[in-house]
Protein backbone atom coordinates (compact mmCIF):
# COMPACT_ATOMS: atom_id res chain seq x y z
CA UNK A 1 0.00 0.00 0.00
CA UNK A 2 1.27 3.19 -0.68
CA UNK A 3 0.34 6.58 1.45
CA UNK A 4 1.83 9.95 2.04
CA UNK A 5 1.72 11.49 5.54
CA UNK A 6 1.51 15.07 6.82
CA UNK A 7 3.98 15.70 9.56
CA UNK A 8 3.69 18.85 11.83
CA UNK A 9 6.13 18.37 14.48
CA UNK A 10 5.36 21.19 16.14
CA UNK A 11 6.90 22.58 19.40
CA UNK A 12 8.95 21.68 21.72
CA UNK A 13 9.55 17.84 22.20
CA UNK A 14 7.16 17.40 19.40
CA UNK A 15 10.08 16.41 16.28
CA UNK A 16 11.98 14.17 18.71
CA UNK A 17 8.71 11.70 19.59
CA UNK A 18 7.43 11.59 15.96
CA UNK A 19 10.41 11.22 14.71
CA UNK A 20 10.45 8.29 16.73
CA UNK A 21 6.91 7.34 15.91
CA UNK A 22 7.84 7.70 11.71
CA UNK A 23 10.95 4.59 12.81
CA UNK A 24 8.53 2.77 13.92
CA UNK A 25 6.11 3.10 11.03
CA UNK A 26 8.69 3.08 8.66
CA UNK A 27 9.67 -0.63 10.07
CA UNK A 28 6.01 -1.78 9.53
CA UNK A 29 5.88 -0.50 6.05
CA UNK A 30 8.99 -2.62 5.33
CA UNK A 31 7.95 -5.64 7.03
CA UNK A 32 4.42 -5.61 5.20
CA UNK A 33 5.46 -4.06 2.03
CA UNK A 34 4.08 -0.71 2.16
CA UNK A 35 5.17 2.78 0.90
CA UNK A 36 5.31 5.78 3.22
CA UNK A 37 6.58 9.30 2.31
CA UNK A 38 6.44 12.22 4.31
CA UNK A 39 5.97 15.68 3.78
CA UNK A 40 6.63 18.42 6.66
CA UNK A 41 4.78 21.95 7.30
CA UNK A 42 5.02 23.79 9.77
CA UNK A 43 2.34 24.33 13.34
CA UNK A 44 2.02 26.22 16.13
CA UNK A 45 4.45 28.26 18.13
CA UNK A 46 7.33 27.79 15.50
CA UNK A 47 4.75 28.84 12.80
CA UNK A 48 4.07 32.03 14.53
CA UNK A 49 7.56 32.44 14.59
CA UNK A 50 8.37 31.75 11.00
CA UNK A 51 5.04 32.92 8.82
CA UNK A 52 2.83 35.03 11.63
CA UNK A 53 0.10 32.34 11.72
CA UNK A 54 -0.26 29.11 14.17
CA UNK A 55 -1.67 27.25 10.59
CA UNK A 56 -0.22 28.30 7.49
CA UNK A 57 -1.82 28.36 4.10
CA UNK A 58 1.33 26.15 2.89
CA UNK A 59 0.52 23.89 5.98
CA UNK A 60 -3.13 23.68 5.03
CA UNK A 61 -2.10 23.02 1.28
CA UNK A 62 0.19 19.92 2.98
CA UNK A 63 -2.35 18.23 4.63
CA UNK A 64 -5.09 18.75 1.60
CA UNK A 65 -2.51 16.84 0.05
CA UNK A 66 -1.84 13.71 2.95
CA UNK A 67 -4.08 10.91 3.76
CA UNK A 68 -3.26 11.45 7.30
CA UNK A 69 -1.39 13.57 9.87
CA UNK A 70 1.02 12.82 12.33
CA UNK A 71 1.44 15.54 15.02
CA UNK A 72 3.52 16.21 17.53
CA UNK A 73 2.67 19.02 20.18
CA UNK A 74 2.25 22.51 19.93
CA UNK A 75 2.92 25.81 22.28
CA UNK A 76 4.96 26.60 25.23
CA UNK A 77 5.94 29.89 27.63
CA UNK A 78 7.24 31.71 25.11
CA UNK A 79 4.03 32.02 23.24
CA UNK A 80 1.55 31.57 26.64
CA UNK A 81 -0.13 35.34 26.24
CA UNK A 82 -3.72 35.10 26.32
CA UNK A 83 -3.98 38.48 24.57
CA UNK A 84 -1.68 37.45 21.53
CA UNK A 85 -3.43 37.47 18.21
CA UNK A 86 -2.26 34.25 17.75
CA UNK A 87 -1.65 31.73 19.56
CA UNK A 88 -0.21 28.13 19.19
CA UNK A 89 -3.66 26.13 20.15
CA UNK A 90 -5.50 28.30 17.75
CA UNK A 91 -3.73 26.09 15.09
CA UNK A 92 -5.18 23.12 16.30
CA UNK A 93 -8.73 24.63 16.77
CA UNK A 94 -8.26 25.75 13.07
CA UNK A 95 -7.04 22.57 11.72
CA UNK A 96 -10.13 20.32 12.96
CA UNK A 97 -12.54 22.93 12.14
CA UNK A 98 -10.68 22.90 8.56
CA UNK A 99 -10.67 19.21 8.11
CA UNK A 100 -13.74 18.16 10.00
CA UNK A 101 -12.20 16.75 12.78
CA UNK A 102 -15.15 16.13 14.41
CA UNK A 103 -14.67 12.65 16.39
CA UNK A 104 -11.37 12.66 19.06
CA UNK A 105 -10.93 8.79 20.26
CA UNK A 106 -8.41 8.82 23.27
CA UNK A 107 -7.74 5.17 24.31
CA UNK A 108 -7.07 5.14 28.11
CA UNK A 109 -4.87 1.29 28.93
CA UNK A 110 -3.25 0.64 32.09
CA UNK A 111 -0.69 -2.05 31.19
CA UNK A 112 -0.07 -4.49 33.89
CA UNK A 113 3.70 -4.02 33.59
CA UNK A 114 3.01 -0.16 34.78
CA UNK A 115 0.13 -0.69 37.22
CA UNK A 116 2.15 0.42 40.46
CA UNK A 117 2.62 3.94 38.60
CA UNK A 118 -0.71 4.79 38.45
CA UNK A 119 -1.76 6.84 41.50
CA UNK A 120 -4.80 4.59 42.04
CA UNK A 121 -4.22 1.20 43.93
CA UNK A 122 -3.22 -1.70 41.41
CA UNK A 123 -6.60 -3.54 42.48
CA UNK A 124 -8.32 -0.28 41.11
CA UNK A 125 -6.68 0.22 37.94
CA UNK A 126 -6.44 -3.73 37.00
CA UNK A 127 -8.47 -4.04 33.46
CA UNK A 128 -9.06 -0.65 32.77
CA UNK A 129 -9.57 -0.41 28.85
CA UNK A 130 -11.42 2.56 27.80
CA UNK A 131 -12.25 4.22 25.14
CA UNK A 132 -13.33 7.86 25.09
CA UNK A 133 -14.90 9.37 22.03
CA UNK A 134 -14.75 13.57 22.06
CA UNK A 135 -16.92 15.40 19.86
CA UNK A 136 -14.67 18.13 18.65
CA UNK A 137 -15.95 20.75 16.83
CA UNK A 138 -19.05 21.72 19.02
CA UNK A 139 -20.45 22.98 22.00
CA UNK A 140 -18.63 25.14 24.53
CA UNK A 141 -15.40 25.62 22.28
CA UNK A 142 -16.81 26.84 19.46
CA UNK A 143 -20.05 28.15 20.18
CA UNK A 144 -20.72 31.32 20.25
CA UNK A 145 -18.75 34.23 22.48
CA UNK A 146 -18.26 37.84 23.30
CA UNK A 147 -17.15 39.58 26.26
CA UNK A 148 -19.24 43.03 27.26
CA UNK A 149 -18.77 46.32 26.70
CA UNK A 150 -18.24 46.76 30.52
CA UNK A 151 -15.28 44.49 30.67
CA UNK A 152 -16.92 42.67 33.68
CA UNK A 153 -19.37 40.45 31.68
CA UNK A 154 -18.41 37.52 29.29
CA UNK A 155 -20.94 34.58 28.05
CA UNK A 156 -19.66 31.61 26.02
CA UNK A 157 -22.49 28.94 24.30
CA UNK A 158 -22.95 25.50 24.42
CA UNK A 159 -24.44 24.89 21.50
CA UNK A 160 -25.00 21.48 19.29
CA UNK A 161 -27.46 20.10 16.35
CA UNK A 162 -29.09 16.66 16.21
CA UNK A 163 -26.80 15.94 13.30
CA UNK A 164 -23.65 17.05 14.94
CA UNK A 165 -24.92 14.75 18.60
CA UNK A 166 -25.73 11.93 15.59
CA UNK A 167 -22.70 11.91 13.79
CA UNK A 168 -20.68 11.07 16.80
CA UNK A 169 -22.41 8.81 18.88
CA UNK A 170 -22.62 6.33 15.50
CA UNK A 171 -18.71 6.32 16.04
CA UNK A 172 -19.01 5.68 19.66
CA UNK A 173 -21.53 3.02 19.33
CA UNK A 174 -19.41 1.20 16.23
CA UNK A 175 -16.27 1.53 18.33
CA UNK A 176 -18.28 -0.45 21.44
CA UNK A 177 -19.45 -2.83 18.89
CA UNK A 178 -15.98 -3.81 18.02
CA UNK A 179 -15.03 -3.49 22.12
CA UNK A 180 -17.15 -5.21 25.20
CA UNK A 181 -20.52 -3.63 23.46
CA UNK A 182 -20.91 -0.96 26.28
CA UNK A 183 -21.69 2.26 25.74
CA UNK A 184 -21.62 5.56 28.20
CA UNK A 185 -23.19 8.45 27.20
CA UNK A 186 -22.07 11.46 29.43
CA UNK A 187 -23.74 14.83 29.78
CA UNK A 188 -25.71 17.13 32.28
CA UNK A 189 -29.54 16.78 31.45
CA UNK A 190 -30.21 17.71 34.52
CA UNK A 191 -29.13 20.91 33.82
CA UNK A 192 -28.60 21.90 30.45
CA UNK A 193 -30.61 22.05 27.41
CA UNK A 194 -28.14 21.37 24.81
CA UNK A 195 -27.65 18.17 27.17
CA UNK A 196 -31.10 17.16 27.11
CA UNK A 197 -30.96 17.08 23.35
CA UNK A 198 -27.88 14.87 23.12
CA UNK A 199 -29.37 12.49 25.57
CA UNK A 200 -32.42 11.90 23.56
CA UNK A 201 -30.24 12.29 20.05
CA UNK A 202 -28.46 9.00 21.60
CA UNK A 203 -31.32 7.10 23.50
CA UNK A 204 -33.09 7.32 19.46
CA UNK A 205 -29.45 6.01 17.59
CA UNK A 206 -29.63 3.18 20.02
CA UNK A 207 -32.37 1.24 18.26
CA UNK A 208 -29.68 1.02 15.39
CA UNK A 209 -27.29 -0.69 18.08
CA UNK A 210 -29.52 -3.04 19.88
CA UNK A 211 -26.24 -5.38 20.57
CA UNK A 212 -24.42 -2.19 22.41
CA UNK A 213 -25.65 -1.84 26.33
CA UNK A 214 -26.33 1.86 26.82
CA UNK A 215 -25.99 4.24 29.99
CA UNK A 216 -26.24 7.51 30.35
CA UNK A 217 -24.01 9.11 33.36
CA UNK A 218 -23.93 13.15 34.37
CA UNK A 219 -20.55 14.71 33.91
CA UNK A 220 -19.56 15.12 37.78
CA UNK A 221 -21.02 11.48 38.75
CA UNK A 222 -18.62 9.72 35.57
CA UNK A 223 -16.01 11.79 37.16
CA UNK A 224 -15.99 10.33 40.14
CA UNK A 225 -16.47 7.13 39.03
CA UNK A 226 -13.53 7.14 36.60
CA UNK A 227 -11.59 6.91 39.73
CA UNK A 228 -13.63 4.65 42.08
CA UNK A 229 -14.34 2.24 39.41
CA UNK A 230 -12.51 3.01 36.36
CA UNK A 231 -12.54 -0.79 34.70
CA UNK A 232 -16.46 -0.85 34.71
CA UNK A 233 -16.15 1.68 31.41
CA UNK A 234 -15.66 0.34 27.92
CA UNK A 235 -16.62 3.27 25.69
CA UNK A 236 -17.46 6.79 26.73
CA UNK A 237 -18.67 9.25 24.06
CA UNK A 238 -19.40 13.00 25.63
CA UNK A 239 -19.57 16.55 24.32
CA UNK A 240 -16.26 18.77 23.74
CA UNK A 241 -15.56 20.03 27.18
CA UNK A 242 -16.54 17.63 28.92
CA UNK A 243 -14.63 15.22 26.88
CA UNK A 244 -11.59 17.33 27.13
CA UNK A 245 -11.55 17.33 31.19
CA UNK A 246 -12.39 13.50 31.31
CA UNK A 247 -10.27 12.08 28.99
CA UNK A 248 -7.18 14.46 30.80
CA UNK A 249 -8.47 12.86 33.91
CA UNK A 250 -8.65 9.17 32.90
CA UNK A 251 -4.94 9.60 30.93
CA UNK A 252 -3.39 9.52 34.43
CA UNK A 253 -4.28 6.01 35.22
CA UNK A 254 -2.06 5.08 32.97
CA UNK A 255 0.79 6.30 35.23
CA UNK A 256 2.16 9.28 32.94
CA UNK A 257 0.96 11.56 30.06
CA UNK A 258 3.30 10.09 27.94
CA UNK A 259 1.65 6.75 27.16
CA UNK A 260 -1.37 8.11 25.25
CA UNK A 261 -2.30 8.37 21.99
CA UNK A 262 -5.45 9.97 19.78
CA UNK A 263 -7.07 9.83 16.92
CA UNK A 264 -9.08 12.78 15.46
CA UNK A 265 -11.35 11.58 12.56
CA UNK A 266 -13.69 13.22 9.57
CA UNK A 267 -16.68 11.61 8.07
CA UNK A 268 -13.77 9.54 5.49
CA UNK A 269 -10.74 8.12 6.36
CA UNK A 270 -9.09 11.21 6.70
CA UNK A 271 -7.75 11.63 10.23
CA UNK A 272 -4.88 13.49 12.62
CA UNK A 273 -3.00 11.23 15.02
CA UNK A 274 -1.09 12.67 18.25
CA UNK A 275 -0.36 11.69 21.28
CA UNK A 276 -2.14 13.79 23.99
CA UNK A 277 0.74 15.02 25.71
CA UNK A 278 1.72 18.75 25.61
CA UNK A 279 4.99 19.58 24.29
CA UNK A 280 6.68 19.61 27.22
CA UNK A 281 9.58 22.67 26.86
CA UNK A 282 11.56 21.64 29.94
CA UNK A 283 12.95 18.56 28.42
CA UNK A 284 13.02 19.37 24.64
CA UNK A 285 15.83 18.20 22.91
CA UNK A 286 17.40 16.09 25.87
CA UNK A 287 16.25 13.17 24.21
CA UNK A 288 14.40 11.48 27.26
CA UNK A 289 10.41 12.26 25.99
CA UNK A 290 8.99 9.04 25.86
CA UNK A 291 7.76 8.35 22.73
CA UNK A 292 4.64 5.56 23.26
CA UNK A 293 2.04 8.32 22.92
CA UNK A 294 3.05 8.79 19.16
CA UNK A 295 3.79 5.46 18.37
CA UNK A 296 0.75 4.53 19.25
CA UNK A 297 -0.78 6.80 17.51
CA UNK A 298 1.02 5.27 14.42
CA UNK A 299 -0.74 2.35 15.00
CA UNK A 300 -4.29 3.80 15.49
CA UNK A 301 -3.74 5.50 12.41
CA UNK A 302 -3.02 2.39 10.17
CA UNK A 303 -6.32 1.08 11.64
CA UNK A 304 -8.72 3.95 10.90
CA UNK A 305 -7.04 5.72 7.93
CA UNK A 306 -5.62 2.84 6.05
CA UNK A 307 -7.84 -0.02 7.61
CA UNK A 308 -4.41 -2.59 8.23
CA UNK A 309 -5.44 -4.10 11.37
CA UNK A 310 -2.85 -6.48 11.36
CA UNK A 311 -0.10 -3.88 11.22
CA UNK A 312 -1.71 -2.01 14.10
CA UNK A 313 -1.65 -4.83 16.50
CA UNK A 314 2.03 -5.55 15.63
CA UNK A 315 2.76 -2.19 17.26
CA UNK A 316 0.49 -2.59 20.02
CA UNK A 317 1.90 -5.65 21.07
CA UNK A 318 5.23 -4.51 20.29
CA UNK A 319 5.01 -1.79 22.73
CA UNK A 320 3.53 -3.73 25.33
CA UNK A 321 6.33 -6.60 25.01
CA UNK A 322 8.84 -4.02 25.52
CA UNK A 323 7.15 -2.75 28.89
CA UNK A 324 6.64 -6.17 29.86
CA UNK A 325 10.41 -6.66 29.33
CA UNK A 326 11.51 -3.64 31.60
CA UNK A 327 12.40 -1.13 29.38
CA UNK A 328 11.57 2.33 30.47
CA UNK A 329 11.30 6.17 29.56
CA UNK A 330 12.84 8.88 32.09
CA UNK A 331 9.38 9.33 32.96
CA UNK A 332 8.36 5.61 34.60
CA UNK A 333 11.77 4.97 35.21
CA UNK A 334 11.44 5.78 39.04
CA UNK A 335 15.16 7.38 39.33
CA UNK A 336 16.42 4.19 37.70
CA UNK A 337 18.13 3.37 34.61
CA UNK A 338 15.59 4.38 31.79
CA UNK A 339 16.06 4.23 27.62
CA UNK A 340 16.30 7.69 25.45
CA UNK A 341 13.29 7.86 23.14
CA UNK A 342 15.45 6.56 20.08
CA UNK A 343 16.59 3.92 22.00
CA UNK A 344 12.56 3.05 23.07
CA UNK A 345 11.55 3.18 19.43
CA UNK A 346 14.33 0.89 18.57
CA UNK A 347 13.20 -1.46 21.25
CA UNK A 348 9.99 -1.59 19.49
CA UNK A 349 11.09 -2.18 15.93
CA UNK A 350 12.69 -5.27 17.45
CA UNK A 351 9.69 -6.71 18.73
CA UNK A 352 7.84 -6.43 15.44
Amino acid sequence: MKAKFAVLSGDGIGPEVVSAGQRVLDHVASKHGHDFTYEEALIGGIAIDKTGNSFPDETIRVCEQSDAILLGAVGGPKWDNPTAKDRPERGLLAMRKHFGLFANLRPIKVYPALADYSPLRPEVVANVDILIVRELTGGLYFGARQEMGDGDTAYDTMQYTRAEIARVAHVAFRAAQGRRKKLTSVDKANVLASMRLWRSTVIALHEEYSDVQLEHNLVDSCAMHLITRPSSFDVLVAENMFGDILSDEASVLAGSLGMLPSASLSEGTFGLYEPIHGSAPDIAGKGIANPIGTILSMAMMLRYTLQLEAEAQAIESAVEAVLNDGVRTADIARGGAYASTQDFAVAVMAKI
